[in-house]
């Protein structure tokens, strides 16, 4: 028989127990209750983004550029799918049947991203419908919705797609959108703008996930329009100028692999057109892209992002720079066919002898070997560094600050230990690299009178009812030479197209305007062609890489882009 002290411990051991337990009870329904209630009400809510429709990109005149159209889309509700007993997969295979399409490629498109899912994936909530088909035919649309026993979590609705009413047309500097985002060009540059204000939904959900109602929504206000200083048509003529003479090159034996064309307002740093190649059709994005699609895609711009030595169309920033050393302008030089620096013979394009010149003369027929000899006496007297303060101070080997999400800064290096590199510096060989946007600024500055802008290509927002909501303005600074070097270097261009390097290019041609042809020359494949030119209102840049001479390629692009804005 228990002894009575031993069951009184016991009685207090059970009593404090049950203490304990009912004050830890206590605790959590009436002390921490609220905190738990908000907890489990926040596992049951979800909140759904509701994309407005994004603003169209305009140009100069109006024109849509990028539009919306609505379509019938058919989407996918991923947690309705996944919670089915075979994860959904035999609806994803009668839907890949009526969309006759296989079925990996439906099952591929409503995996989430993430991790080391590639390419076609969504990278949105998974409390949105996903879209897995767009612009379905009305007979197909109707099959899905009239038989919704057979493809429950499957739904068709009208959603707005992008649309690109002049095709591949500036495709690069438009940009693109994926999942409501824009990711490219001016759709990134400007996605708070264009893209609005999002909506929401709020969405109770199961405990098992699935959706049980909704509990509140909130429209969407949609995004404003973006109006650039693109002209279409004056963008269109680029292109096909561009595709010509790349064609026209390879038809030469050439490789001619990409190439780029730039017109700039040479008075306000506006962009009217820019144009790469290759290019593609933005309508790949209407309904995903394979990840090995999406990395065949040349998404890369060549006129902001593409980058080659210059040629002699950097001779103007050389002028310059020997005017700024004391150079007489308006003295004689001799153009050998070589000139000689250290132990090296360096040659004249050709290796022609061309007599004696001034520097006006040396612009106009692209005398190398002028060149050459200014470097290496600068160089020898320890002053060489004047090169590249001024081809700095015309905005090489920086970002030019467009308004685009990317561009390649180029390089300015140093001249070096050796003579040969400040010799190489001067007629924009060697380390010298440009972008065809930098190349373009600069010679606005020329043309305009030594304002550097930095190029914009949008002008307004406006709202969809036509309100300014604000307008854009290119920033601008000024190049550091003085505005009589400037007169006579725009002087002295303007022989070019007539009695210069590109007068068999321009034979005919109606219309005044300056240019330099630059032919660099890059180690183991063909020459780049260059011609860079200017009247009082625009300014012209066009690169074909592997292209050639600038006078046999890029010269006559160039004329049929000046053709094509004299319309």
């Amino acid at each position: 028989m228990p002894r009575p002290g031993r069951l009184l411990v016991l009685h207090v051991v059970i009593g404090a127990m049950l203490i304990t337990l009912l004050g830890r009870l206590w605790y959590l329904q009436v002390a921490d209750g609220p905190a738990y209630v908000r907890a489990a009400a926040e596992t049951r809510v979800r909140t759904v983004a509701i994309a407005p429709v994004r603003g169209r990109i305009l140009d100069a005149t109006g024109l849509p550029l990028v539009a919306n159209r609505t379509v019938p889309v058919v989407a996918v509700d991923y947690m309705a799918l996944t919670h089915q007993a075979d994860g959904g997969r035999a609806v994803l295979a009668r839907l890949a049947e009526v969309l006759r399409e296989p079925y990996e490629r439906v099952a591929e498109r409503v995996r989430l991203c993430g991790g080391e899912v590639r390419r076609p994936c969504w990278p949105g909530s998974p409390y949105q419908p996903i879209p897995v088909a767009g612009e379905v035919d009305v007979p197909t649309a109707l099959q899905i919705t009239e038989r919704q026993e057979e493809f429950p979590g499957v739904s068709t609705e009208l959603q707005p797609i992008r649309t690109y009413p002049l095709g591949p047309a500036a495709v690069h500097t438009l940009g693109y959108v994926q999942a409501g985002t824009g990711q490219d060009g001016l759709e990134a540059g400007y996605d708070r703008e264009l893209a609005g204000t999002p909506g929401r939904r709020d969405v109770v959900v199961g405990s098992t996930g699935e959706v049980a109602h909704v509990l509140r929504e909130i429209p969407p206000v949609p995004g404003a329009d973006l109006v650039t200083s693109l002209d279409a048509r004056i963008q269109q003529v680029s292109e096909r100028a561009l595709a010509d003479a790349i064609a026209g090159a390879r038809r030469r034996g050439l490789p001619a692999d990409s190439g780029a064309a730039v017109v700039l307002e040479a008075a306000t740093g506006r962009v009217t057109a820019l144009a790469a190649n290759p290019s593609y059709n933005p309508e790949v994005w209407t309904g995903g892209v394979s990840q090995r699609e999406f990395e065949a895609l040349p998404l890369a711009s060549r006129a902001v992002l593409g980058q080659w030595p210059p040629g002699s169309t950097w001779k103007v920033a050389s002028v310059a720079a020997a005017a700024k050393a004391g150079y007489d302008l308006s003295a004689s030089y001799d153009c050998p066919g070589n000139y000689r620096v250290g132990d090296r013979s360096f040659r004249n394009f050709g290796g022609l002898a061309l007599g004696r010149m001034d520097l006006r003369e040396a612009l106009v027929q692209s005398c190398d070997t002028i060149f050459y000899r200014i470097a290496d006496e600068l160089w020898a007297d320890r002053r060489d560094g004047v090169l590249g303060e001024v081809a700095k101070g015309f905005g090489f080997g920086a970002r030019t600050g467009v308004d685009l999400p990317s561009e390649a800064k180029g390089a300015v290096p140093g001249t070096g230990d050796l003579p040969g590199h400040a010799a190489n510096f001067a007629i924009g060989q060697g380390d010298v690299l440009v972008t065809p946007l930098q190349l373009a600024r600069a010679y606005a500055a020329i043309a305009n009178g030594g304002t550097l802008f930095s190029p914009r290509v949008a002008k307004a927002v406006v709202r969809p009812g036509g309100e300014v909501i604000r307008t854009i303005t290119p920033p601008s600074g000024r190049v550091p030479v003085p505005p009589d070097v400037l007169a006579f270097i725009r002087d002295a261009l303007t022989d070019v197209p007539r009695t210069g390097t590109a007068a068999t290019a321009f034979t005919g041609f109606a219309h005044s305007i300056a240019g330099k042809t630059g032919t660099a020359e890059v180690s183991g494949r063909a020459d780049t062609s260059w011609f860079a030119s200017f009247d009082q209102r625009h300014v012209v840049v066009v690169v074909v890489s592997q292209g050639g001479t600038g006078a046999e390629t890029a010269a006559p692009a160039a004329r049929a882009i000046w053709e094509g804005i004299s319309l």
